[in-house]
């Protein structure tokens, strides 16, 4: 991995470049971006580009870490209160309406890319499992917070808790995209849901 930026102009440059290839990926798949599209999108010399990034796989890798932080941008302020079943239902009803809102297209980002990567790069494949494990932390975390206050059942684990909201979530919203019905995110975050409330004291 070439040395990140130290300058402002540098920074800005390495920016413009990795949104380049983020929306390169989205339109064109991970196979489908090259070096030279990139290039032609942002106006950047070869030398740039393997100035601040080692090669076409270090970019992409670069792009699964910024896909990261987009999907968890979009949800925002939910992420740091799912400690409360309120909290967790306006996360769920969220995730809907932002499926309503993009007509069930896209599914979700990160696991677009497992898709693409994961067999062929482990490196990808590291970086899209820390991707998720940081999304997933955020219920992790809030459900610990209330198991802490005794809301959840004695021996309920947090952890295996998240990690089947997980698969629900990840599940729902495949569905949602082949299916183009957000109906189906909703069925599977209804059993999620149901599953978490069977944890509750």
């Amino acid at each position: 991995m070439a040395a990140a930026p130290t300058t402002k102009k540098g920074r800005a440059t390495r920016e413009r470049i990795l949104q380049a290839a983020a929306e390169l990926v989205a339109e064109k798949g991970a196979a489908g971006m090259s070096l030279d599209d990139v290039r032609a999108r942002t106006g950047a010399s070869r030398s740039q580009l393997y100035h601040y990034f080692a090669d076409r796989d270090d970019l992409v890798r670069a792009v699964v870490d910024v896909t990261t932080d987009a999907v968890l941008g979009v949800q925002g302020e939910l992420l740091e209160h799912l400690d409360s079943w309120e909290g967790i239902d306006r996360w769920f009803d969220a995730l809907v309406a932002l499926q309503v809102e993009r007509q069930a297209r896209g599914g979700c980002l990160i696991g677009s890319l497992a898709g693409q990567l994961a067999e062929r790069d482990p490196q990808a494949r590291a970086a899209i499992a820390e991707g998720l494990g940081r999304w997933e932390a955020y219920l992790r975390e809030g459900l610990a917070r209330m198991a802490a206050r005794g809301e959840l059942r004695a021996g309920a684990d947090p952890a295996a808790l998240a990690t089947a909201t997980m698969a629900s979530l990840q599940g729902g919203l495949l569905l949602t995209q082949v299916r183009r019905d957000p109906g189906q995110l909703r069925i599977a975050l209804d059993a999620a849901r149901a599953h978490l409330r069977l944890a509750a004291a």
